[in-house]
């Protein structure tokens, strides 16, 4: 990795990491259900999602990648708090509220990256 690519994957890391803090530092609830994590995962899974779109059709430089989709989006969203969410629900017996966390943050994620990409084709396109 070359000193600029460094440049943008490390800018790019500490905007997603920022943001997902400050998305993050109030715990929000719904019933047991914690959302913070499920926003910041199709928030993230949205913006990569139109970017893959914007990169190819604008055929971008190797490091707006490094930027956008590691930097950025790999710092905003988070497997790891995810399974630690539903780890805490498993352990206190919340299995509705688990199986909701589960198929939210995979389905509306893979549902944010295509809405992205579907709503960047369409405003590239036209």
């Amino acid at each position: 990795m070359k000193g600029l690519e460094f440049v943008f994957l490390a800018f790019g890391s500490v905007l997603g990491a920022f943001l997902r803090y400050k998305l993050t530092e109030s715990p929000l609830l719904f019933n047991t259900l914690p959302v913070n994590v499920l926003i910041v995962n199709v928030i993230g899974a949205f913006i990569l999602g139109a970017f893959v779109i914007v990169s190819q059709q604008w055929n971008l430089d190797g490091r707006y990648s490094l930027f956008a989709a590691v930097g950025f989006c790999g710092s905003l969203t988070t497997m790891s708090s995810f399974a630690l969410d539903s780890s805490n629900l498993l352990d206190n017996n919340h299995y509705g509220p688990l199986l909701i966390n589960i198929v939210a943050n995979i389905g509306l994620s893979i549902t944010a990256l295509i809405g992205g990409k579907s709503l960047m084709s369409a405003i590239i396109t036209h």
